[in-house]
């Protein structure tokens, strides 16, 4: 048997184990919303470029920051 769930059984872990404000919100189709969130998230895990804003700049503090002298 595989470790890993089949998207039925992961949607349906999804829709039934809300986070915390997931749950004070309500929905009307907790399994339309599981789905489409892990969809999301699968979509993440294939390409860390994928989500909206997740730009990685990948620079040295010295090209940052402006070295300023202390004075004497």
């Amino acid at each position: 048997m595989s470790d890993q769930l089949s998207d039925q059984d992961r949607v349906a872990s999804r829709a039934h184990h809300l986070l915390p404000e997931e749950r004070a919100a309500g929905s009307d189709d907790p399994e339309a919303q599981a789905e489409a969130i892990l969809a999301e998230s699968d979509l993440r895990e294939a390409d860390r470029n994928a989500a909206p804003d997740t730009v990685l700049e990948r620079r040295t503090s010295d090209q940052t920051v402006v070295a300023v002298e202390p004075p004497d």
